[in-house]
């Protein structure tokens, strides 16, 4: 045989020997990955991030219960490869307590769910009796039988819940949630409020969590005037006068403060 053609063979032997170890590695990922699909979940962890306080709107065992309730059967039970991670994250994000799901499978076929609660800001009695919560982004929740959320309670002529109520600047849903978030990122005020009122006429009181005071706040409008009024009121004239020697505090007076 010419010294050309032992270098043909060798040249086509190698390039049958790549092709030969490119099939066994693609036959032996393929195995190994049958094998991962195939083999039955063996643990369910699950982290929920508390709410401030170490608290929980939706635990580990609510979390479970969703899971089964939409896969039919305990994750524990089943095979890997019938565990969808977007479905299973898909179904969490569902729920009205959870905002944030993440899910993953390690190299122990354990499957590990992270979950972030909504955290809520005011909690709505409207005047048919309906009771819920609005979160930070205005998502209504229900109530949660683990945990009754410290925070704003509005009440009175409140009309029922719809959807786009956040397009509506008229709408007293969009007017609670707005003035409910002004007072919890302010110091002084969030503290100190701890419901809003509202009347037949759409006027808004505020009830303070110290004293006997009723604050008639008026319609929704110059709220940034009516605030910054009331701030000045309390840090400059209570302090002096005392939390008892007024019962209502009325700001519906422009550029004044009219205490009885």
């Amino acid at each position: 045989m010419s010294k050309a053609k032992n270098k043909e063979f060798s040249t086509m032997m190698k390039r049958l020997m790549w092709v030969a170890l490119v099939f066994f590695g693609l036959a032996l990922i393929i195995s190994m990955v049958a094998k991962k699909e195939a083999a039955i979940v063996q643990q369910v962890n699950i982290d929920v991030t508390p709410l401030e306080g170490e608290n929980y709107l939706i635990n580990e065992e609510d979390v479970l219960l969703t899971i089964e309730r939409s896969f039919g059967f305990p994750l524990e039970t089943m095979p890997l490869g019938a565990v969808n991670m977007e479905r299973l994250e898909r179904v969490l994000k569902e729920e009205p307590f959870v905002l944030e799901a993440n899910a993953f499978v390690n190299a122990e076929n354990v499957v590990n769910i992270s979950i972030v609660q909504r955290q809520p800001v005011l909690r709505i009695i409207d005047r048919n009796g309906s009771n819920y919560y609005l979160d930070e982004n205005a998502f209504k929740m229900p109530l949660s039988k683990h945990f009754s959320a410290r925070v704003l309670v509005a009440t009175g002529n409140i009309p029922p819940y719809v959807l786009d109520y956040q397009g509506n600047i008229e709408d007293m849903l969009h007017n609670l949630f707005d003035l409910a978030t002004t007072i919890r990122n302010d110091e002084l005020l969030h503290p100190m409020i701890e419901q809003i009122y509202v009347n037949n006429k759409r006027e808004l009181t505020l009830v303070p969590k110290i004293g006997r005071q009723k604050i008639l706040f008026g319609r929704y409008i110059s709220v940034e005037d009516k605030l910054k009024r009331l701030k000045i009121f309390y840090t400059e004239a209570l302090p002096y006068e005392g939390w008892k020697k007024y019962h209502t505090i009325d700001l519906n007076f422009e550029g004044q403060i009219v205490a009885k």
